[in-house]
Order: C-alpha cells, then structure tokens, then sequence
C-alpha cells in the first residue's frame, strides 16, 4: 500500500501545528516547529498568508489526514462512512478516525507515534479479544480488549513510549493495565477526546462542494 516516506517534521511545518508524527522528539525544543515556525521552502518564511475559502478548508483537511497518516482515498472512504451514519458528520469522521486499532495504541501509549503503532500492528504483536489483528484499519468497540504480545514487552521503544506517555495517561474512553500490558475500550471516543485543534466544519464544506 502506497505511504507518505518523506520527512515528516515538514508535514508539521507546512500546518502550523504539532501533528505528533516523531514520538518523543515532538516534545523537546529541539522539535522543527519550534525552531523554524514557518512553512518549508526556500520563500518560507514569506509564504505564511491568511487562507480564506477553499484554502482554509483544503489546510484542515491536509491537517487531519497527516494527523492520522491517512491517504487521500482512505480519508474519503471514512468521510463517506461517517456521511451515511446518524449525527453530525463531522464528528462522526473524527470518532472513526479514533476508533482505528492503530490510534487506540498509540492512544494507550504502546508506541510513542501512529506511524509506530502500524508498525506493532502490521507485524502482528497486537491482540484484540485474544486474536492477532494486523490491520492497522481495524475499528475497535465497546468492549473490545487490547494486549500487547508477550514477547514485545520488555522491548526498549515500547518501554520508552511508555515512559513518555505516562505524564499524559489515556483518554477516558479507554482504560490501560500497564502493568500487563492491556488495555480496553470502555466507551466510544468523544469530540472533545481529540489531541489537536481541528474544525471539522471545514472538511464537510469541502467534500460537499
């Protein structure tokens, strides 16, 4: 499947915001969002202008699929799911998003980024319910229990991404057994459970147009 392999701190740059696609690194001051607070490129410094219309909801859309590591037909597959379900559509394109299995691990803190979470679920040391699941596309529910596999344990990125993730605990809509290495969804996620600014709004203008 195809995937975005460029420098992923540019992505951050180019939104003006902190997508978290680094891990630990985002979170020191050494992160190239805070030492170069503008877009990348030669003209950078002089490209950051105020975006109105089509601009304003193109960024937020670019925003939020970086900050999930989606493609662009990925992205629209779930925009169209959330378009066919009951409520308002853009919160329920949020709450699909959440709901993937490689979120919900990097939400419990198994690994210190998404992009690292896929890799723990594509190489099959994620369990769901007791069964291996290496999709990272996967949907968890209400119920659902996930566990790390016994051999990844003691693994010096998970112990790291532990460590890190420790000060910021998990959202309420999950619960995390640290000490074995589970965790399970205690509820669905809510608007409110979403690490960055985002105005949905925008995105549904867009692919309504």
């Amino acid at each position: 499947m195809a995937r975005y392999l460029g420098p992923v701190c540019k992505l951050c740059r180019r939104e003006n915001t902190k997508l978290f696609l680094k891990g630990e690194k985002c979170f020191k001051d050494s992160c190239p969002l805070n030492i170069r607070p503008y877009v990348p490129g030669e003209h950078g410094r002089d490209r950051r202008k105020k975006l109105i219309g089509y601009g304003q909801q193109l960024r937020e859309k670019q925003k939020v699929k970086r900050y999930y590591g989606l493609l662009e037909k990925q992205f629209k597959n779930y925009f169209k799911i959330a378009e066919r379900q009951k409520g308002i559509t853009g919160e329920n394109l949020l709450r699909l998003l959440e709901r993937r299995l490689d979120n919900t691990i990097y939400r419990l803190g198994f690994a210190s980024s998404r992009n690292q979470a896929r890799q723990l679920v594509k190489h099959g040391h994620i369990r769901v319910n007791g069964k291996k699941v290496d999709i990272p596309s996967f949907l968890v529910k209400v119920g659902d229990e996930i566990e790390l596999v016994e051999n990844m344990r003691k693994n010096v990125f998970v112990e790291s991404s532990l460590s890190l993730s420790s000060g910021r605990g998990v959202p309420k809509w999950l619960s995390l057994d640290r000490d074995n290495f589970k965790g399970k969804v205690i509820d669905l996620p809510e608007r409110d459970d979403i690490g960055i600014e985002i105005n949905e709004h925008l995105i549904v203008e867009l692919y309504s147009k």
